[in-house]
């Protein structure tokens, strides 16, 4: 009976060749995306989830609320940790890693290098996440000053063969003592490393260790086993709003600690400030499960709508087979096995499909996601199943309608039809919800291309092409006026400027006091470290009051400029208003004679956006503070490009000779910003397109099918003088019908998922009136070319051979 089965199926595919590449080639493709999806998300949800006991671990963050909005921060003051360890018994440990950035240059002699893959943290790391040491001891490895940690590829990197435990090397020109060699951290791990270092290397003054209001650090926590995380939390944010509230007070804003899950960092932080975790996005992940959902009940739909629509051509089998005694089960049996074949072979090709594109994928997203059904015995029966419950969800239905046709209306000659049916309704209802997902990604995929180019072209109020910028090694420090001097001996160079904090890149979370009077109050600022040639390396715009001057040597001592947004935060209706009012701020190498710095504010500048424009631009201040000098930055023409940059690293090299120049452009920091949005955005075009392929390929087969069935009557229309544009008109009209319901169904769906979408960025587009007009216009201008090529040849095929055959 099976062999029977078998042979019948195959013939079936066989005979009926262009439905049957139709319908398995969408499903291969709905699976193929499907597939490609699912391994990317899983992996996604990998992270974290090696670490021993880690649903007792979680981290600490800040929600900074003020007049305006809420900012969840990764950083939070280094007395959160030693407060919640002292006055909760439910915390077993804590760690505490220092918010650092930027390159190490490593020197062991004949091996040097940078690298920029490192953590500054406590010696109790190891307690919340037990990697595994390959020499040396976890116990008291970071515990003392200049010791390290390193992973086995860095080690392999500078000591080859040799045991790394216990040798020296130099790092920054400082000697570090390596304590331990672990293995390489699992790729699903939040924090990316090749090295650690120890906290106790910094030698942090204790009252500083002690401060609620420095936040710079990520801090971890390790639960007693059952200990009540939502009771801690809730007990633990009580107390730090008491400890905080006259900073909260002064400063206007509030900030309250929550615990986070360890297995939530990677993909609920998308909107945290000051991260340095892998991040991904859970609302990507739900979006791309979607679209996957999306493709594979479009391909399914289509296998559906084909089966019903060409059920009509086996009705004479179907009257003969229930005529020698087949019942009706059997005839289900037999057409969902069918069914279940077409999906099996659908199944396969999309494993190979999956196998061939996998690495394509992993390039574009810089993963290293595995799929091999042949070494994973698990994947490859999940596989099985999934194709044969595919097979039985997308072919009961037909297989139903098949074996319940009526056999003597059949061997009675007369000809069946499904017009006015439950299977018409269906099919027609089917494409409706085909073309309606289709809609949706469509008006999607448009939203976010506008959305993704809005973040391009905004203006940041300041210049940043054709700026590069560097850290300030070796003996520049001491001789930076020089430095600069020498650099704008080139033409090609048009200003140089050093301080700390450049625009996308790394600044400093500080706090201003504004005079006024109720007294003094606390601001909290982003502080950028200056000098008079800022403003004009970087273009910002001056809209008041005047820049730093260098024959005005009171500027160091006395002079701060703002921004826009710090001008109305502090309180003065307009950009003149502020200028000449007093600031003052705490220096970060306080001297004996003045420890803060009292001035007044000689300028503002207009808004810049130094973060990503998912943030809204924060209170900035500028000021002269020569002691701090971290960055240079230059802006240069785009003409003799490698001409220019060889003669920075010429005069580098002359100033410091012992560090290589490891320059960056200031654009490339921006670009990193978005990636994820981007990357979202080609996936979303790119399954978009396939997932309305795959709908047309249904829409191809039902148009050629009622092309067919119409073969008559469009012969005896065009005998009767009907023209060809009548005749398309004629074919095309029902389906078009379909597919404006399936617009006005999916317009407010996508828009209102959009929107939700369009709420994490503070700077966004609107979405005008003309996006659903001109998805619509495409969506039905597909559908329409779709169609109209069947449409077309039937109504050119010639009426008299057409009767004849008849």
């Amino acid at each position: 009976m099976l062999k029977i089965f078998f042979k019948i199926a195959f013939r079936n595919i066989t005979r009926h060749k262009g439905f049957s590449f139709i319908t398995i080639a969408g499903l291969t493709l709905g699976l193929s995306v499907c597939l490609l999806i699912v391994a990317f998300v899983q992996d996604e949800l990998k992270f974290d989830k090696f670490v021993k006991e880690g649903d007792l671990v979680y981290r600490i963050y800040n929600a900074r609320t003020d007049n305006i909005s809420t900012t969840h921060m990764a950083s939070v003051p280094p007395r959160f940790a030693t407060y919640i360890k002292e006055h909760f018994p439910e915390v077993e440990t804590t760690n505490r890693i220092l918010m650092a950035s930027g390159k190490m240059f490593f020197d062991l002699g004949d091996k040097k290098g940078y690298e920029e893959k490192w953590l500054i943290t406590e010696g109790n790391f190891f307690d919340i996440f037990p990697l595994e040491f390959l020499s040396g001891q976890a116990k008291n490895s970071l515990s003392e000053p200049n010791t390290i940690v390193v992973t086995e590829s860095l080690a392999k990197k500078y000591f080859g063969s040799q045991n790394a435990l216990n040798k020296v090397i130099k790092i920054d020109n400082e000697n570090f003592t390596v304590k331990g060699v672990i293995e390489n951290p699992p790729e699903h791990f939040h924090l990316n490393f090749d090295f650690l270092m120890s906290l106790e290397s910094l030698h942090l003054p204790k009252e500083r260790m002690e401060s609620l209001s420095w936040q710079q650090f990520y801090t971890y926590i390790k639960l007693k086993p059952g200990a009540n995380a939502e009771l801690l939390e809730r007990k633990f944010s009580d107390a730090i709003k008491k400890e905080t509230h006259e900073i909260a007070a002064k400063s206007g804003s509030s900030y309250v600690p929550f615990l986070q899950p360890l297995k939530e960092v990677h993909l609920k932080s998308a909107d945290f400030t000051f991260d340095n975790a892998k991040r991904g996005n859970l609302t990507y992940v739900k979006v791309l499960s979607f679209i996957a959902l999306f493709v594979l009940v479009i391909a399914c739909f289509n296998f559906v709508n084909l089966a019903t629509a060409s059920s009509l051509r086996r009705a004479r089998e179907i009257g003969v087979r229930k005529v020698v005694g087949a019942e009706r089960k059997q005839l289900v049996i037999q057409f969902t096995g069918e069914s279940i074949l077409i999906s099996t072979i659908s199944m396969v090709l999309s494993v190979m499909i999956t196998l061939l594109f996998l690495p394509l994928l992993n390039s574009f997203t810089g993963k290293n996601i595995s799929f091999n059904p042949l070494t994973h015995p698990e994947l490859a029966i999940l596989l099985i199943a999934a194709g044969v419950a595919t097979g039985i969800l997308a072919g009961i239905y037909p297989a139903i309608v098949l074996s319940g046709f009526k056999p003597i209306k059949v061997l009675k000659g007369m000809k069946l039809t499904d017009t006015g049916s439950n299977v018409s309704w269906l099919r027609q209802g089917l494409v409706i919800i085909q073309f309606a997902l289709s809609a949706i990604l469509i008006i999607c995929t448009t939203i976010v291309y506008r959305q993704m180019n809005y973040l391009n072209e905004k203006d940041l109020g300041f210049n940043k092409e054709q700026v590069l910028f560097f850290p300030v090694r070796g003996d520049i420090e001491s001789r930076i006026q020089e430095f600069k001097n020498e650099l704008k001996r080139s033409p090609n160079i048009i200003s140089v400027t050093a301080g700390y904090g450049l625009p996308g890149d790394q600044f400093a979370g500080d706090e201003v006091i504004v005079p006024g009077k109720e007294g003094d109050k606390q601001m909290p600022v982003s502080l950028f470290i200056a000098d008079p040639d800022y403003i004009k390396t970087l273009g910002l715009k001056l809209i008041a009051g005047r820049d730093f001057s260098k024959d005005i040597t009171s500027d160091v001592e006395d002079a701060f400029i703002i921004n826009e947004t710090a001008q109305r935060e502090m309180g003065y209706e307009t950009a003149e208003k502020a200028l000449g009012k007093p600031l003052k701020w705490k220096k970060w190498e306080p001297d004996s004679i003045k420890p803060i710095k009292e001035g007044r504010i000689i300028g503002v500048v207009k808004d810049f956006h130094y973060k990503s424009l998912h943030e809204k631009v924060a209170a900035s201040v500028l000021q002269i503070y020569p002691q701090e000098t971290a960055k240079i930055a230059v802006k240069i023409r785009p003409a003799h490009l490698q001409q220019t940059i060889s003669f920075i690293d010429d005069t580098w090299n002359k100033f410091s000779p012992d560090y290589p120049l490891d320059f960056k452009f200031l654009d490339e920091n921006f670009e990193e910003m978005y990636q994820a949005e981007e990357k979202m955005s080609k996936l979303l075009l790119i399954f978009t397109a396939l997932a309305i392929f795959v709908g047309c390929m249904g829409l191809f087969g039902l148009a050629t099918y009622s092309a067919q069935q119409r073969t008559k009557e469009i012969s005896i229309r065009k005998v009767l003088g009907a023209t060809v544009q009548g005749v398309v008109l004629l074919l095309t009209k029902d389906f078009m019908k379909l597919i404006l319901i399936a617009l006005i169904i999916a317009s407010p769906v996508a828009l209102y998922f959009m929107n939700e979408w369009l709420e994490n960025f503070v700077y966004r587009i609107n979405i005008s009136w003309w996006i659903i007009p001109f998805c619509a216009i495409t969506a039905l201008s597909i559908a329409f070319f779709t169609i109209c090529f069947q449409a077309i040849k039937a109504a050119v095929a010639n009426p008299v051979k057409n009767l004849r055959t008849e």
